[in-house]
């Protein structure tokens, strides 16, 4: 009996593939880090000790409405980013546009670490502030996206899943980082620390991550999908207008169902499916941070700590549903997760008032595993999925930054407003809840597109 042995040449294509997705991968990984840490680092200085440094003659609760409303600013930025950097790469490649994106967000933070305070300058602080978050969110409306896209098009079909929750252990990654850097500073540093130089730290800190992850990138290929597509000339995608001029090119299948397909269906049922895990992730690791520190009066170590312990649990959370997603399929998942945050909100709210650090810190936990993490490993996945391959990182990108708008963004200026009126939990409650709800509603009317092929132009629906 003899023992069927691949060719060489074909054992040396399938381990440089294997190569080129481990660069992907660590590229993926470190530029969504990156992110992540850029804006979970801002979030929590927003949720700490900004509103004393750029908004000091306020009250507390007006401050913290200050800080998040400046948080916000970078996710209108974003939405540029998407546009701008979405375009150019589904036209010339998804490579190029991550190389320039994880510039701009690691110069903008590293910047931000110094920035005059508004005790040196004034007003020109949180303008200078502003500024910055406007850069960062400008690059940073892109980097998440195509990230996402170049990981699902490099993985093979029945390991999609997996592969690209990479992306998600990324954003995990950024946020623990950020999470223990706060922490460190929180426990280690005096108040007066704290605010003089300590907040510096972190953001100083991404510049050696910029550079690690700009190296990495020199070397990574272009996507295998963008190559192979259809529409594609000499690495550069064909507009309308030159596809009609080359009639037989137009008149090819892919070609034509891609240009004909009524478009917005498969747009506006990813936009709920990132509804839910956007407004859930900017209530649970930006809002109830501060909400515990300003409103609550709990210790500023109870909210840092909360989302470290729950990134550290995170990297068991994001494979396993990404595994579960391979294995079921897309709809189920999301239908489960969504379901059982909108059952968990009250709970975890009560949960979160009353007092104790170590109930505290279980109920943030739990909320950030079930209705933050687990709803983003499916999301990187499904939404690559759902667009066709002409207009992927495009749509992709506007349906993250439009959903982070709308509820990240947007999310803790209108908690920090009802709280602040209300002078109770139950607005937040109520935000969990009706988040959750829309992305089981898309998942429900939503297709199932495991296993998709992602060299078809057209989208899912």
């Amino acid at each position: 009996m003899t023992e069927s042995i691949a060719p060489p040449t074909s054992r040396q294509a399938e381990a440089a593939r294997t190569r080129d997705l481990a660069k992907v991968a660590v590229s993926g990984w470190l530029g969504t880090a990156m992110e992540f840490m850029d804006f979970q680092l801002y979030s929590l200085a927003a949720a700490i000790v900004f509103n004393k440094i750029f908004f000091p003659d306020v009250s507390p609760v007006i401050g913290l409405i200050a800080a998040m409303a400046t948080y916000g600013v970078g996710y209108v930025a974003r939405l540029f980013g998407a546009v701008y950097f979405g375009r150019m790469g589904d036209r010339i490649g998804r490579k190029k546009v991550l190389y320039i994106t994880i510039a701009l967000m690691g110069a903008s933070t590293t910047l931000i670490g110094v920035l005059p305070t508004y005790a040196m300058v004034g007003i020109w602080a949180p303008i200078l502030l502003v500024a910055l978050r406007l850069i960062q969110g400008f690059g940073a409306g892109a980097e998440i996206a195509g990230a996402t896209v170049m990981l699902a098009e490099f993985a093979s079909a029945r390991r999609r899943g997996i592969i690209s929750s990479l992306v998600c252990l990324g954003t995990n990654s950024g946020t623990l980082g950020a999470s223990a850097l706060w922490a460190i500073l929180v426990s280690s540093l005096s108040q007066d620390q704290l605010l003089s130089w300590g907040w510096r730290i972190p953001f100083l800190a991404s510049f050696v991550i910029m550079l690690f992850a700009i190296w990495i990138r020199r070397s990574i290929k272009e996507s295998p999908v963008f190559e192979e597509r259809a529409d594609v000339v000499d690495g550069v995608a064909l507009s309308k207008r030159e596809i009609a001029a080359a009639e037989e090119l137009a008149k090819t299948s892919t070609i034509e169902a891609a240009l004909h397909q009524k478009k917005g269906k498969a747009f506006l049922i990813a936009l709920g499916l990132r509804f839910g895990q956007a407004g859930n992730s900017g209530l649970v690791q930006t809002f109830l941070v501060g909400y515990l520190a300003t409103v609550l009066l709990a210790d500023k170590s109870v909210g840092t700590n909360a989302i470290m312990y729950g990134s550290l649990l995170g990297f068991v959370t994001i494979p396993v549903v990404g595994l579960l997603g391979d294995r079921f399929g897309r709809r189920p998942l999301y239908l489960i997760l969504s379901a059982l945050t909108a059952i968990y909100a009250i709970p975890m709210m009560l949960m979160i008032t009353s007092g104790n650090p170590t109930v505290i810190t279980i109920a943030m936990v739990i909320g950030l595993n079930l209705g933050v993490l687990g709803l983003f490993a499916m999301e990187s996945v499904t939404m690559a999925e759902f667009f066709g391959a002409r207009t992927r990182f495009t749509q992709l990108a506007l349906a993250k930054e439009i959903g982070g708008i709308l509820a990240t963004a947007i999310g803790p200026l209108l908690a920090a407003t009802l709280t602040a009126v209300t002078g109770h939990w139950w607005p937040l409650a109520a935000m969990l809840i009706g988040y959750s709800l829309i992305t089981l509603v898309s998942a429900a009317v939503g297709p199932e597109v495991r296993g998709r092929d992602m060299v078809r132009l057209e989208d899912a629906v």
